[in-house]
Parts: C-alpha cells; structure tokens; sequence
C-alpha cells in the first residue's frame, strides 16, 4: 500500500483518544487526528517521531491524520483503518497463501447479528471464506500482543466466527501487525482475558488464526512475512 506524502514531525502527546499534538520540523505545533482509539502501549513517549499525512478538504476539523510513528527502535503504522486495506491488497497479490484460490473478495458483508465481516472470500463449488481482520502494534517482549486495550466487539465477532466454523464454513482470523521487528505473534490475555478465551472457544470450533507482519516504510506498507502463533 503506498501512502500519501506525509509529514514529519515529534511527538507531544495523545490525549482523548482521537487527539495527538506533535511539533513539526518547522518548529509548529499542530493537532492531529489519530485513528487508533486503542491505549497504544508502549508508543506514546514524548519526542517519538510521528509521520502525518495532511488533507486540504476545509470541511474537516483538523487537517493532519497520524499514520506512523517511531516507537522501540522501529517504525511502525498505528492508522487502525490500514488493516483491512492490507489484507485485501495482501490477498490479491498471492501475499498470504492460505487465502489464496478464490475467484471474488468483498468487503464489508453483513452476517451474524448486526456485525459485517471485513473480508469475504468465494469461489464456486467450494464453501465461503470469512475473514476477520485485526490490526496489532502492540510489542511486549519479542513477540506483537493483541489487543491492548478490552475489546468487546472483537469477542462477538470470535463468537459469530465459531457459529460460521460450526457450520463447516471457514472462518478466519487475520492479525495484521503493522511492525517487523517480531518473532511472534501472541493474545494479550492479561489486558483482555474474555477475548483470549473468546478465540480459544472459536479454534476449538474450526476458526483458524493466523498473524503476519508488516513491511513499513515513510512511502509503502505491506504484508510480508508470516508470525507464528504462540498460545501459552
């Protein structure tokens, strides 16, 4: 995915969840919207760089939206709404193999009660494919943790997944972790115990799980390498 030309800039602070102040290189200050409503652990010290890209739409309330940041001795996108773009690009391009073989992707597909999956794969004389799409950032140790703030919405949907699985249809977690500098991939169960036993429930039923890792760049991020998962 190629981004935008974006700005750089230092990190002040992120506050109300959808706020972050940085200081330009130019030495102003500006507000930023920030799409990751998450707690963002482990990424908000002040003087982190961050990369900004800027809309010239005057009906939006702030111009600057927060794509990356330099955090732990990497970069790393942190814009929520990248995943789901990822993946489908991922998909299309062969990039994920156990995904591949399906003659349409949609998105955004209603099912279950009231919830739409992010990715619907389909191809005739075979059963639908529905992929869930989580992004992850968060880093404790060597391995990307997910989630890293409770998230009850993610648990229904490992439910509905289970439903799908126990049904024969495949149904399919993808952690998309926008970071490479991890050798593994692991559920955050002390942040969030529900969701952890929310997905143990749904592997138990046939929802496969599977965690890759980004290539990110000031110009480009793309899936690329597969994590292993690790359970315990």
């Amino acid at each position: 995915m190629i981004l935008p030309p974006l700005t750089r800039g230092k990190l002040i602070k992120r506050y109300k969840r959808f706020l972050m102040d940085a200081t330009l290189e130019s030495g102003e200050m500006v507000t930023a919207h920030s799409v990751n409503t998450g707690s963002m652990h482990g990424v908000l010290d002040e003087g982190n760089g961050v990369w900004m890209s800027r809309s010239d739409n005057p009906a939006r309330k702030l111009a600057y939206t927060w794509e990356l940041v330099e955090a732990q001795g990497t970069l790393m996108g942190i814009n929520t709404s990248f995943a789901n773009k990822l993946a489908v690009e991922a998909i299309r391009n062969g990039a994920i193999p156990e995904l591949a073989g399906y003659e349409t992707l949609r998105t955004e597909v209603k099912y279950g009660t009231n919830s739409r999956i992010d990715i619907l794969l389909e191809s005739a004389g075979k059963p639908p494919c529905y992929v869930e799409v989580k992004n992850a950032h968060m880093k404790r140790g060597t391995r990307a943790e997910f989630p890293d703030a409770v998230t009850a919405r993610g648990a229904k949907h490992m439910e509905e997944l289970g439903i799908l699985a126990a049904q024969g249809i495949r149904a399919v977690v993808l952690f998309v972790v926008q970071r490479d500098d991890c050798d593994g991939f692991s559920l955050a169960a002390d942040i969030d115990p529900a969701y952890a036993d929310a997905v143990k429930r749904a592997l138990t039923k046939g929802v496969e799980a599977m965690a890759y890792c980004c290539y990110v760049a000031p110009d480009e991020i793309r899936i690329h390498r597969k994590l292993p998962i690790f359970w315990a």
